[in-house]
């Protein structure tokens, strides 16, 4: 592999949500900040949206490692289940023990009973669910039930949706209005622009070992752009084949030529093509540094 090569100590750009390559861009930190804000102030129902690959899945593991001491929380990943399934997977998560054949209603009284005595310790319980906008209807609306629950100072339990934008479309039928309105904060994440897009892979590449080299060529912060549309997933995709290409010619950067093979290599960007003026300007700026070699070329032998 690359990484003796370009002196790294671990893969820069795997696709697995760890939080040590967590970057502290401005739509992560403020969705984190927006989080911590409304959870530390007892609010109901939270939601977090973004496209595919946005980084919601890696911001949710930050909130969970994140949250102090006096928060309990439950993490739901795979969300697409019954309500009676909900319960049972809200149960299981806070460590609730029951019946494989209890009934719905026996169930919501233990989880009830759990979040009253954790309200009386000082505890806060907060269900964090994953890819929200599988959730059938009926399931969100058992979900809008469960924070019912409460005492008259405070909710005993707090509902943190990640999703697609799918989600927000999903949340206007009407008939789970009543759990849109209860939606207190909302964050939609945003793709990366080229600066943010030039510190998160410098970023990445500086947790992996690479500590003093400009791995990433001035062109290819464009042609990155260009290509991933400011998607991290796609970002570390095409970084990562890139890699992998400048390693098998010798080279010690990566230049736009090495993403546009691993664009070319890759089904969601395939079909995007860097327009022409960007070959000429890269074209112009080899020329022009061959002519500055050529002409400064006598002195430099003296």
């Amino acid at each position: 592999m690359y990484l003796q090569h370009f002196g790294l100590n671990q893969l820069p750009f795997n696709l697995t949500p760890d939080t040590e390559f967590f970057c502290d861009l401005p739509t992560h930190r403020e969705a984190l900040n927006v989080l911590m804000i409304a959870l530390q102030s007892g609010e109901g129902f939270i939601k977090i949206t973004g496209p595919v690959g946005t980084g919601k899945t890696l911001l949710c593991r930050m909130l969970l490692n994140e949250l102090p001491a006096p928060f309990i929380t439950a993490y739901l990943p795979n969300p697409h289940l019954s309500a009676a399934g909900l319960h049972l997977a809200v149960a299981e998560e806070l460590g609730i023990r029951y019946a494989n054949n209890a009934l719905q209603s026996r169930t919501l009284t233990q989880i009830n009973d759990y979040l009253l005595t954790a309200a009386k310790l000082g505890n806060k319980v907060v269900l964090i669910i994953d890819e929200a906008q599988a959730m059938p209807l009926e399931t969100l609306e058992s979900l809008r039930l469960l924070t019912n629950l409460e005492t008259e100072k405070q909710k005993l339990l707090q509902i943190v949706l990640f999703g697609q934008p799918e989600l927000d479309e999903l949340l206007q039928n009407k008939t789970i209005r009543q759990l849109r309105q209860r939606i207190s904060f909302s964050y939609s994440l945003q793709p990366l622009n080229k600066q943010q897009i030039r510190e998160y892979v410098d970023h990445r590449l500086r947790i992996a070992g690479n500590s003093h080299t400009d791995l990433l060529a001035p062109l290819s912060v464009h042609a990155l752009q260009f290509y991933t549309q400011g998607i991290p997933r796609l970002i570390n995709i095409l970084t990562h084949k890139a890699l992998l290409a400048a390693y098998g010619k010798g080279q010690s950067k990566i230049g736009w030529r090495h993403l546009q093979l691993a664009a070319q290599d890759t089904d969601d960007t395939r079909d995007r093509k860097l327009p022409w003026g960007f070959r000429r300007v890269f074209l112009w700026l080899l020329l022009l540094s061959c002519s500055l070699f050529v002409y400064y070329s006598p002195y430099l032998v003296l």
